[in-house]
């Protein structure tokens, strides 16, 4: 069953600067983004003590660009090819980085493993939407 939120979006394709879009993949990556931004949020807040202060703050920016990269793929009408590439990218390259120093600290903390996860799941969909985008590439 699709969600509210396709069904809105599917209403506007029709007006969608970037179209043909894979509305299946941009839902998965809509959902990477938020479950990704829920668990560095949550990381963020659980990471206390010496030698935390790195995922800390990676996690609270993280979250930020996830929720950012989320926001921006629901207003379809504001989509601009080369912009949502670079926001693709920057939150795909923030979110491994996250990862990485989570692990760290998943030894730890479940929180970290957790959240090491659903930043390895935000960046491959934010490359799976990157690499369907490229293939929309207009020849002007």
């Amino acid at each position: 069953m699709m969600n509210m939120t396709m069904q809105m979006m599917e209403m506007h394709m029709k007006d969608m600067p970037m179209q043909g879009k894979d509305m299946m993949l941009m839902q998965e990556c809509i959902e990477a983004c938020s479950a990704c931004e829920q668990a560095c949020t949550m990381c963020a807040d659980s990471m206390m003590g010496e030698g935390m202060a790195m995922g800390r703050s990676m996690c609270a920016t993280m979250a930020d660009m996830a929720g950012t990269m989320m926001r921006a793929m629901l207003r379809p009408n504001g989509m601009h090819m080369e912009s949502m590439m670079a926001m693709h990218m920057a939150t795909m390259t923030m979110a491994n980085f996250c990862a990485e120093e989570c692990m760290k600290h998943a030894g730890m903390s479940e929180d970290a493993r957790m959240c090491a996860e659903a930043c390895r799941q935000c960046a491959m969909a934010c490359q799976k939407m990157m690499d369907a985008m490229k293939g929309m590439v207009r020849a002007d």
